[in-house]
């Protein structure tokens, strides 16, 4: 009997947890387990007007089948604690877990895990761009100010 090597074991991890998610209410809900609440509503309001029974296409059992399960998925999504919960069932966490950097099937190290290079960073808003603007000018102010005064005290003596 062949022994699997750590690569295969941890990408056939990869797919049993990829596997647990697409069965998950959030494949129901074709969501990502990271969705934030309002990402939620929006894709149920979204399905539940394509499978709702009086409104599909869909013959009456299969509609009425769907729209019940959207219904469990977005009772169970929709509630943090419930979430929370289902979430530690189907084996995702929404924490990050630091782990080594592996290298790939081909050898090649996946670069794009820098500590700095965080995927789910957010775009800087209006007022942090203005508050870095201003940070800036003060430092730069500071300089000048700082240069000014040591030529002014260096000419006086």
């Amino acid at each position: 009997m062949a022994q699997s090597s750590p690569n295969s074991r941890a990408h056939k991890k990869t797919l049993d947890v990829k596997t647990r998610i697409a069965l998950s209410y959030y494949g129901v809900l074709d969501l990502n387990p990271t969705a934030s609440p309002m990402e939620i509503r929006q894709q149920y309001r979204r399905l539940s007007k394509k499978f709702h029974p009086d409104t599909t296409v869909l013959p009456e059992v299969e509609a009425r089948a769907k729209f019940q399960r959207l219904n469990e998925a977005y009772g169970t999504l929709s509630n943090p604690e419930r979430r929370s919960l289902y979430d530690l069932k189907i084996g995702f966490s929404r924490y990050s877990v630091i782990q080594t950097n592996q290298e790939s099937e081909e050898g090649e190290t996946n670069y794009q895990s820098s500590a700095y290079l965080d995927p789910t960073d957010r775009p800087l808003s209006a007022g942090e761009i203005f508050a870095l603007f201003i940070m800036g000018a003060t430092f730069f102010g500071c300089v000048l100010l700082a240069i000014t005064l040591s030529l002014s005290q260096g000419t006086t003596n």
